[in-house]
Formats: structure tokens, C-alpha cells, sequence
């Protein structure tokens, strides 16, 4: 277990693989007055959480699917966590994985699309997703790595999609966001862990690392800079 200094408020972040953080989420966490604490499914028990206790409940990215529950029990354990957070509108993001853990929870199916959706581009909003924190993303390439997706759960609202994927996020109210792409993801520094971590991935799925390199080589510096004001904006709206 990662703990970082104590503070007026506490996120948990449940980490599936090491290099799947909260990047650039992290130091706007940090300053929003967050303590985070990470769990890691190799050292830590993720059935021991509090549901309730954060502050914050954060869940990231993982290469396994929500129906595998009978391989990886740690999944059926998230979602009894998350099922606590959502009956309480408790606040709560899920990135990838954990989006789908989320709709999952809320009775949403999630299923493989058929194709793997993997590379940097823009999502494109919605009208509900133009009037969010998200409206910060707009034209921005952020990076998609998956191939299931989730359908939108009952009460929520779809926020954006691609041209590979028409669910891209949603949204409960101002405490309850999922997304299925990476925005925490720091381009100019990290993403040579995911090339070499999902190695054998992207060459089942032929792609060329290289590419996947030029791309966020190419990404624009401002994209750092809309990443963090979309975090700033939804932690300083939750309730």
C-alpha cells in the first residue's frame, strides 16, 4: 500500500497494473487537499476497504474484462465496494476498467466490441458532456485502450464517443463519473510502460508500437493543461 501525506480529505485509488496511475490526476488531487492512498491488488486487500470511508473512490484501468469474475475474484469484490458508494451517490470515477466496473455495477451490459480501440485521438461530446468538466477535452487526443465496452446504465448520461466506440463515458449527477478512455495519461512521459506492458496486446491486435510512439510524440502541450482543469473542475463540483 502507497499512502501519501494525510490531509483534509482522502482519495483510495484501486491500481490493477503499476503503470496505470493517476498520472496527471495525481498533483491535482494532491492540490484540492487530497491524501491518496493507492491499493494494489498484489499487496493489498481489496475486500477490506470501507466502502463508504473515502472521500474519493478511484478505479483505473486494468487488461481483463468485468465478466471474468471466476479468474480474477477481485472484480465481483470492486463491484460489491462500488455498489455501496453508488446506493450512497458517494463520489466516484472510473477510468477504462473501472468505467466499466461501474456500469457493470449500475446492471449495464459490457461486452467485447469486436475490434480493440487502441491510440491517441479526440472524443467527441455530447451536449451533456459540452456543459461538464469534460468540455475541456474538447479536440483534445486522449488515449483509448480497450476492447470491451459498457452500454450507458439507466439514469445516467452518455457523454462522448468515437468513431470505434459510441460510449465513451457517463455521468450521475455531479458525484458519479465513468470513462472509458484515459485522460490521466501523460503522453510525453509514461506511455513507453504501456507499450512495453501491453506488449503482447498490441502485437495479437497488429499494431505497431511505433505508431502508437509517433502518436504521442505528437500529442500538443496543451493537452497536460485540459487534463488537469477536467479533474480540477469535477472535484471541485462534487458534493
Amino acid at each position: 500500500m502507497t499512502v501519501r501525506p494525510a490531509t483534509s480529505k482522502t482519495a483510495v485509488v484501486i491500481r490493477h497494473i503499476l503503470f496505470e496511475n493517476l498520472g496527471l490526476f495525481e498533483p491535482v488531487l494532491t492540490a484540492g487537499g487530497y491524501g491518496v492512498t493507492y491499493l494494489d491488488l498484489d499487496s493489498d486487500d481489496v475486500s477490506t476497504l470501507d466502502a463508504l470511508a473515502p472521500d474519493l473512490l478511484i478505479v483505473l484501468g486494468g487488461p481483463v474484462g468485468v465478466y471474468e469474475n471466476d479468474a480474477y475474484p477481485y472484480l465481483s469484490q470492486e463491484r460489491r465496494i462500488l455498489a455501496a458508494r453508488l446506493a450512497k451517490e458517494r463520489p466516484t470515477l472510473g477510468i477504462c476498467l473501472g468505467a466499466q466496473q461501474i456500469a457493470a455495477t449500475l446492471g449495464a451490459n459490457v461486452a467485447p466490441m469486436g475490434h480493440k480501440e487502441i491510440g491517441f485521438g479526440p472524443v467527441s461530446l455530447t451536449d451533456a458532456g459540452r456543459v461538464g468538466p469534460l468540455r475541456h477535452l474538447e479536440g483534445i487526443p486522449v488515449l483509448h485502450w480497450h476492447g470491451d465496452a459498457f452500454r450507458i446504465p439507466d439514469g445516467a448520461e452518455n457523454i462522448g464517443a468515437t468513431e470505434l466506440c459510441d460510449t465513451q463515458g457517463f455521468s450521475i449527477g455531479s458525484n458519479i463519473l465513468a470513462l472509458q478512455f484515459h485522460p490521466e495519461v501523460d503522453a510525453s512521459a509514461g506511455i513507453e510502460r504501456w507499450l512495453t506492458g501491453h506488449a503482447v496486446e498490441l502485437t495479437s491486435s497488429g499494431i505497431d508500437p511505433r505508431t502508437l510512439r509517433e502518436q504521442a510524440r505528437s500529442i500538443p502541450a496543451n493537452a497536460r493543461i485540459a487534463a488537469g482543469k477536467m479533474m480540477e473542475e469535477w472535484l471541485a463540483q462534487i458534493a
